[in-house]
């Protein structure tokens, strides 16, 4: 009966959403992810990692500890979305606080029912006094009561929406340290007085729920372009003339930035005026400086610097949240994205680690981003991952030598073309050293509710990433032999060229790619808060990494995922078959080679042909015929490599999905085609067409799983 009206109550729903949502909305999409899911999952998962500890007789995790966090940046993300702003990610900080207490809240509901016990050590006996008179036998039930009313009080504050502590803060949480410590005090008391079965029940759980949410449910990433950083200090410094020459920090060349940088960090003067003409961008890049200053970062785990390129492009966003009051260290991560930053990543932190101011401001600690998406669309899958896997190689390299203990964050998204793929066998395949008991990663939106929609699928999935961090920190992989290196050196400078030889310098490519894909129609499609373009122009290089991906897969071409790499394979099996085969055995190369398996069993030529015969001028039409002898040549090569018959043979189940999913897929293909045809045609356009044309892209999607 209850299936039958979940059926009914989809059937009778728009299938997709009408309206863009906010970043706030995006936010609370993603808070209702943990309420419903990861808020179970979690401490469910550390205690199989509990059990497994134990069957090896080792302790369990301590109670202070938190082996997963969970962090977003819904609502944190400003790298080309104008509507994340200061404003937004306040609000949204203060609706996670809100949620928490909420969810704290019930847990407290649950302990005060259940800890009726007497006995108690004189430690709590002692916490309960400091608070007034004990007129209880129950005191567990006594303390519980006092942290209801405490988060009662807090949630009531953080609905206000404004982060300015209460006139009397410790009526409220401001951070989660008092409530993990009186709720390990009970812990302690029971375990102490023979009643651990009881500690060790809902009690525990709530406990491993405060270490890892906190007392603000999720941990929020700022992210922000390093080019505004630069335009605000290049406003300050040309309103003040700093050098007294005129010249702005825009102006200046690396070493004369960094060692204006250094000289204003070690500075105890303001830099900043206090009222003075400034850019919009300025004002933005100050205003959250300011916010990340008031709440003293609590909730904010780091802040992302995208377009990172060199050493000053971290000291600016040092610099300026110093300017804005911010004394509580705050990791800042560069994000290397394209394939020269990526290649220029070690030298760039080794610059920063030989700065001794930096280097004791890190206090041994370092974190830096690997961008997936970008750098694939700049240089095509093979090459970007090739660069990718010497990128982090090189960074642990110079942190060892420095001393500084290196997280690597894995900026993936969930279509190959963005680093997507199975993730227990992406940690696997890192670079050996890589992955040192230390590991972040993305999963991007379309993924989470199948890895994380359930909480025994979320459980499933933190339990893979902790045990493939373990395994590739314990049993990291071989480091690749001057051949393989050789070759993939090779096969990723032949790909890179055939790529950007097919995206970059053909006129024709860009009239090609907006003929045939829905890229101009994906703005009707309410996806998220965030534009499709970076900047108001028609070039590629413009157009986000999302969809750049999304669109090449809405006519099965799956273009970014595989293009470059047919020329890199087929001349490097041509003359060196056994090499290549070998190199099966290096984990980094296949999982290139399965997802590139996998990527084309889901592309289907026929159906590309049949959205260009409908969509794209005749004069075009060949380029169409010669992405297909490409894809079909890579075919032969994988197969050849594979020793196979057929794609896929070695993951029958994956190949019997794909076909049944393409039964629903191809008629939404048709539909498509046909529908793009309408609606370009028309000048007024039909809204059904345009609902229509909705429903197939979300429906495609949807099929596809891995779409950008």
């Amino acid at each position: 009966a209850e299936l039958e009206r979940l059926v009914a109550e989809a059937w009778h729903s728009d299938e997709i959403r009408q309206t863009r949502p906010t970043p706030q909305e995006e936010a609370k999409w993603g808070f209702a992810v943990i309420e419903s899911s990861l808020w179970h999952a979690l401490p469910a998962a550390i205690r199989e990692l509990d059990t497994a500890l134990g069957e090896q007789h080792l302790p369990p995790v301590d109670l202070a500890d938190a082996p997963l966090r969970i962090a977003t940046w819904m609502g944190g993300d400003r790298d080309g979305n104008p509507n994340v702003t200061a404003e937004v990610t306040r609000e949204v900080l203060m609706l996670a606080r809100w949620m928490a207490a909420d969810l704290l809240l019930r847990d407290l509901d649950e302990l005060q029912a259940a800890l009726s016990m007497t006995e108690c050590t004189p430690a709590l006996r002692e916490r309960l006094a400091a608070s007034g008179p004990i007129e209880t036998n129950e005191p567990y039930r006594a303390l519980v009561k006092e942290l209801k009313e405490r988060m009662a009080r807090t949630r009531d504050w953080a609905e206000r929406l404004d982060p300015t502590p209460p006139a009397n803060p410790n009526q409220v949480f401001l951070t989660a340290q008092p409530l993990r410590e009186d709720l390990c005090l009970l812990h302690d008391s029971l375990s102490d007085c023979g009643m651990a079965v009881i500690a060790n029940g809902p009690l525990l759980d709530t406990i491993r729920r405060v270490a890892t949410f906190g007392i603000t449910l999720t941990m929020l990433d700022i992210r922000q372009d390093a080019s505004w950083h630069r335009t605000a200090l290049a406003d300050v410094t040309a309103y003040l003339d700093v050098n007294g020459d005129g010249t702005n920090y825009d102006d200046w060349n690396e070493a004369e930035r960094c060692a204006f940088l250094i000289r204003e960090l070690e500075n105890k003067r303001p830099l900043f005026p206090t009222d003075w003409p400034m850019q919009d961008i300025t004002k933005e890049v100050l205003a959250t400086c300011g916010l990340i200053a008031k709440v003293d970062a609590e909730g904010i785990t780091q802040y992302v610097i995208s377009m990172a390129a060199s050493a000053s492009d971290v000291l600016a966003v040092i610099l300026l949240l110093k300017a804005a009051g911010h004394t509580k260290p705050l990791p800042i991560v560069p994000l290397f994205e394209t394939q020269a930053d990526l290649s220029a990543a070690a030298d760039t932190m080794r610059q920063l680690f030989e700065l001794p101011w930096y280097k004791q401001h890190i206090t041994g600690q370092q974190q830096v981003m690997i961008g997936y998406s970008d750098s694939a669309k700049d240089a095509g899958q093979l090459a970007a991952a090739w660069a990718q896997y010497s990128a982090q190689e090189a960074l642990v390299n110079v942190a060892t030598e420095h001393g500084i203990a290196l997280t690597l964050f894995h900026g993936r998204g969930g279509a190959v073309g963005r680093g997507g793929g199975p993730a227990q066998a992406a940690v696997r395949s890192q670079p050996p050293g890589s992955v040192a008991g230390r590991l972040r990663v993305t999963e991007q939106g379309e993924m989470i509710r199948w890895k994380l929609g359930t909480a025994e699928l979320a459980e499933d999935s933190l339990l893979g990433y902790v045990t493939a961090t373990l395994d590739a920190t314990l049993r990291p992989p071989a480091a690749p032999n001057a051949a393989f290196r050789a070759a993939m050196s090779e096969m990723a400078a032949t790909a890179m060229a055939a790529y950007r030889g097919s995206v970059r310098d053909d006129p024709e490519f860009v009239s090609l790619f907006r003929a045939l894909t829905p890229e101009r129609e994906l703005g009707i499609l309410a996806l998220g808060s965030r534009p499709a373009r970076r900047a108001a122009t028609d070039d590629v290089s413009s157009l986000r990494a999302i969809p750049w991906v999304f669109a090449w897969t809405q006519v099965r071409l799956m273009l970014p995922a595989w293009l470059g790499s047919d020329a890199g394979l087929r001349d490097y099996l041509s003359n060196n078959a056994s090499e290549l085969r070998q190199m099966l055995d290096w984990p980094f190369f296949q999982m290139q080679i399965d997802m590139l398996e996998m990527v084309l069993a889901k592309a289907d030529i026929d159906l590309a042909r049949y959205y260009a015969r409908r969509l794209v001028q005749p004069e075009l039409q060949s380029k169409i015929e010669n992405f297909g002898e490409r894809l079909q040549q890579l075919t032969n090569t994988l197969l050849e490599l594979r020793g196979a018959d057929e794609l896929l043979a070695h993951d029958p189940a994956l190949a019997q999905s794909l076909a049944v999913r393409n039964t629903y897929l191809d008629p939404l293909h048709l539909l498509q085609a046909e529908l793009l045809g309408r609606y370009r045609a028309s000048d007024d356009t039909d809204e059904r067409v345009a609902q229509a044309l909705r429903v197939t892209m979300a429906g495609i999607s949807s099929g596809l799983r891995n779409t950008g």
